[in-house]
């Protein structure tokens, strides 16, 4: 009985996805740490074991596994007629467990943040209200629900940043990288279920290639990444655009489930070619390594 709660539990959490978060935090770090030091490729291997990156990642880790555990609370009556199979609506926990489990972990987030400083502590309550607000009202609108989800994940990124409070101000506008890519997969998403419209899919590509393009040119100006960059933005393009092209030419349900899943377990190539374009190679390949783990979790928990 323990560990079918443990692992109803762990399905709530997205593990798969909570490890693309860990991604975020980690290209966040980098871009701080190589902005302050005013030139590109300083990174070294040590610096991952800074203090702050380790409670900035129990805080990520605390935000987005109690995002989506709320996310299953309120939908847990539509769920019962789309997927009878989740948690709350098979009974493998109760709404009641579930409200426990997401405030736990957002606390946990919080007092994380703010062993850092209070800029990553009000990051994380913005983060906190956002998510919560996708959940209950933005998330079958469409358009609220794609900017809601990607200001989450550009959130996620400066927290990341937030452990050099001072880098902040030079690089905020990498928000916009998140909030572009995680809209395009909200909206695209948004026929997972039922099959989507092809405009959704459509406007989703071309913000997926917008994406691609600003980072090029990122990469154009960061003497460090501008080739460094290429082959991890290869990678990023090689595991989103196909899926998506498959779900266009034939817009089944299955098939958008496929490019959503592909395009989430894909933003860890995505900060790995903004780590790559920043500090260069070895902290792109260090976070690059995160993609088998996630993919592994992904064969057993649910990233969708």
């Amino acid at each position: 009985m323990k560990n079918s709660k443990l692992l109803a539990c762990l399905q709530l959490m997205r593990p798969a996805n909570i490890v693309t978060a860990f991604a975020d935090i980690m290209t966040g770090f980098v871009i701080g740490l190589v902005s302050l030091a005013g030139a590109s490729g300083v990174w070294k291997i040590s610096d991952f074991a800074n203090p702050s990156l380790f409670w900035l990642l129990a805080a990520t880790f605390g935000l987005y596994g109690g995002g989506v555990v709320f996310n299953d609370y309120f939908d847990a009556e539509l769920d019962k007629k789309e997927r009878p199979e989740r948690p709350i609506p098979s009974g493998r926990t109760t709404k009641g467990e579930a409200a426990f489990l997401g405030f736990s972990l957002l606390v946990i987030a919080h007092i994380s943040a703010l062993q850092v400083n209070q800029i990553s502590f009000f990051l994380a309550l913005g983060i906190t209200f956002m998510a919560l607000f996708y959940d209950k009202y933005a998330k079958h609108r469409t358009f609220l629900g794609p900017v809601a989800m990607g200001l989450c994940r550009g959130g996620n990124l400066l927290l990341g940043v937030s452990a050099f409070p001072e880098a902040i101000g030079a690089n905020w506008f990498l928000v916009l990288i998140p909030l572009l890519y995680i809209g395009a997969i909200t909206l695209i998403s948004q026929g997972e279920v039922h099959g989507g419209k092809k405009s959704n899919l459509y406007i989703g590509l071309m913000l997926y290639i917008l994406v691609i393009l600003i980072i090029l040119a990122l990469g154009f100006f960061k003497q460090a990444g501008n080739y460094f960059s290429l082959t991890f933005l290869a990678l990023f393009a090689y595991l989103i655009i196909p899926p998506l092209l498959s779900a266009l030419n034939k817009n089944e349900a299955r098939l958008i489930g496929r490019a959503v899943k592909a395009g989430v377990l894909a933003l860890i190539a995505l900060n790995a070619s903004l780590a790559a374009t920043y500090g260069g190679w070895l902290p792109a390949l260090i976070i690059l390594l995160l993609l088998p783990v996630s993919l592994a979790l992904a064969k057993i928990f649910a990233v969708t």
